[in-house]
């Protein structure tokens, strides 16, 4: 019983870990990444004004905002640091994602056409020593011709903004973002912009969406969506929660083989006793349904008990890491490596359900060979030496 409460404990405690790392991975990719993003084949989109408006009526999509991409580098006082320099509408941004709501330092509605102000991650900021108010160069790999020759384009803008998404996806340290005017302006592309940005209501039907959108809007816009980037990587996760699940099953099959094991000695300990229980009438579907609920009870009560005590470390098991970390002054977990720097937990009730069913159902199996072993007993034999 102690074996089956154990291993259904630590199986519900380890698929809760492991769907809170899940939830934590989909909230920091997802809320940054375009679930789907609309491009011209020649990089510059457009008439988007009038494609944003066929794209809004469509039910499924829940915001949009036009985006200009670049590359560019970053320099003061002699650091450089290369990032992806996103030009945005920050009234619009809001709409598709949380960046908004990740900034600790300033204001992104403080990025406004003509000012040339720039928002940068925390990281980024910290390596080249910079603060809201202060300017940085951003150069551009594009080249201006001037009588004295080919020179570098570059801009100098001021820091407005300063977010913190977290590490580990390292939009912190290589992603800058500034006004969709000033980025038009900077990599000269008119009223042109590089794509659509569109965010949808559910997550998971972003390719269905995007291949609804194309037929709609036919073939000269390219479409692409989050799992072009990041399907691998997130089917990779869920493969391991998968896998997870089974190999901490065998921890229950374990505890069930002990069960089958006590219940096979018990048969041979009892061998008289249902010898006689026969000879008084006893049935040998009577004699095996005796085991069968033994076993059975045992699995139930193990069961129940590895199911009270998994959801009470899954609801806790944040706390009681931080609190080790704490007491012991270690860090467990590191934001670089595994996203976050604590140990997220989300119980979920499918989860807790399946392990129950999975549990119960080889705790029964497990009844079977023994019980069925009591009920071939026979009285003459097992009486002969009595």
């Amino acid at each position: 019983m102690i074996g089956i409460a154990l291993g259904v404990a630590v199986l519900i405690t380890v698929l809760s870990v492991m769907n809170g790392f899940d939830q934590q991975i989909q909230y920091r990719i997802f809320s940054m990444v375009p679930h789907i993003s609309i491009s011209s084949l020649d990089g510059s989109l457009s008439h988007w004004s009038t494609l944003m408006q066929q794209v809004s009526r469509n039910p499924e999509v829940k915001g949009v905002a036009p985006v200009v991409n670049g590359q560019a580098m970053l320099v003061k006082d002699g650091t450089a640091h290369a990032v992806m320099l996103a030009g945005i509408d920050p009234a619009l941004e809001k709409n598709i994602s949380v960046i908004n709501d990740k900034v600790i330092l300033g204001s992104m509605y403080r990025l406004k056409a003509g000012s040339f102000g720039i928002a940068i991650g925390q990281d980024l900021a910290n390596s080249l020593g910079l603060n809201v108010g202060d300017d940085v160069n951003v150069m551009i790999p594009q080249a201006s011709i001037t009588p004295i020759g080919i020179l570098p384009r570059f801009k100098r803008f001021t820091v407005e903004a300063i977010f913190s998404v977290g590490t580990g996806f390292g939009f912190d340290s290589d992603f800058g973002f500034i006004h969709l005017a000033d980025a038009q302006k900077l990599y000269v592309m008119g009223d042109h912009i590089s794509e659509l940005q569109i965010k949808v209501g559910n997550l998971f039907q972003a390719p269905m969406i995007s291949t609804a959108l194309q037929k709609q809007l036919g073939f000269r816009y390219q479409m692409s969506d989050w799992t072009d980037r990041y399907g691998s990587f997130y089917h990779a996760v869920q493969m391991e929660k998968t896998i997870m699940f089974f190999i901490l099953l065998l921890l229950i099959a374990i505890a069930v083989f002990n069960l089958v094991s006590s219940l096979v000695m018990l048969v041979n300990d009892k061998q008289a006793d249902i010898a006689i229980l026969r000879t008084f009438g006893a049935t040998p579907r009577l004699v095996m349904s005796v085991f069968i609920v033994q076993g059975c009870i045992v699995g139930v009560f193990g069961t129940l008990i590895g199911v009270i005590a998994g959801v009470l470390l899954s609801l806790n098991v944040t706390a009681l890491v931080n609190f080790i970390q704490s007491t012991f002054h270690v860090q467990l977990l590191t934001s670089g490596v595994y996203f976050v720097d604590y140990l997220p937990s989300q119980l979920q009730g499918l989860d807790v359900l399946h392990i129950s069913i999975a549990a119960l159902a080889m705790s029964l199996l497990a009844t079977v060979y023994p019980a069925w072993r009591a009920a071939r007993i026979q009285p003459v034999e097992a009486l002969r030496y009595e």
